[in-house]
């Protein structure tokens, strides 16, 4: 099944990180949270991937292009026409990755349906945002996507919280805080999206639809979204604390979607 990964946006800028990359190339660790992505999705199977690219998307562009010599110790034989030897495999060899311009100005729906050619032989597709981390159980939102036979199924998260949760005994003494609680009540959508190509009967080229908006507030009247709950980790970076959160994770070994070898 094809991933398309929204990569176009301007995004919200992060405070101390580079204003030359989108922001799907900020880097979490020692590649960008894109990478990561992928990285994600291919664990589950799913290699081949179409970027929405608009905002500096000559960077993603640059960036897979040069993907070995951004990704893997070299040796250059200067003498010889400088010739590479690169000293590390990995499993980009069997992914294949279409970048597709969509516009620098272009919304999320519009960006969606001017990739519809790269999907368009498929019954189902993959959407997700460049810039949120999860440990979505891939395998079992497709089944369920396919079990109910709706258009379009979300991935239902609870949202961090903004805020660090303090546990208190009765003497008012702190015995636990946890930096990001997730809220207990209520849903959001957290993206990884599973799609029937009947979607783009509710999409247009329009630069300004936005697909959070309209296209779905369209399939909610048709009875034709459903959600997939997802009680385990979910984390944008909108913030330069979601970027330093994310980042500290890796650093400490302790980033739960890292299930990749």
């Amino acid at each position: 099944m094809k991933t398309v990964i929204l990569c176009g946006g301007r995004g919200t800028r992060i405070r101390d990180v580079d204003d030359g990359i989108p922001k799907p190339m900020v880097p979490i660790g020692d590649m960008p949270i894109l990478l990561h992505l992928i990285k994600y999705y291919s664990h589950w199977g799913h290699k081949d991937f179409v970027l929405c690219l608009g905002y500096l998307g000559n960077v993603i562009r640059d960036f897979f292009l040069n993907y070995d010599v951004h990704t893997q110790d070299i040796t250059v034989a200067l003498e010889s026409r400088k010739q590479l030897h690169y000293h590390s495999d990995h499993s980009a060899s069997r992914w294949q990755i279409t970048m597709a311009e969509t516009g620098i100005d272009t919304m999320t729906g519009g960006r969606v349906k001017r990739i519809q050619k790269y999907v368009s032989g498929d019954d189902h597709f993959m959407l997700t945002y460049g810039d949120g981390l999860g440990t979505i159980d891939l395998d079992k939102l497709v089944a369920y996507h396919k079990s109910h036979g709706k258009i379009l199924t979300v991935s239902g998260v609870r949202p961090p919280s903004r805020f660090g949760e303090l546990r208190i005994n009765t003497k008012g003494l702190v015995t636990a805080f946890n930096e990001k609680p997730q809220v207990s009540e209520g849903r959001i959508s957290g993206g990884f999206f599973v799609c029937r190509k009947d979607i783009f009967k509710y999409l247009n080229n329009r630069a300004d639809l936005v697909f959070e908006q309209e296209p779905i507030q369209r399939m909610v009247r048709d009875k034709q979204v459903m959600v997939y709950k997802h009680d385990g980790f979910w984390q944008p970076m909108d913030t330069y604390r979601d970027y330093k959160y994310l980042n500290d994770l890796v650093e400490k070994k302790q980033a739960p979607w890292v299930v990749w070898k």
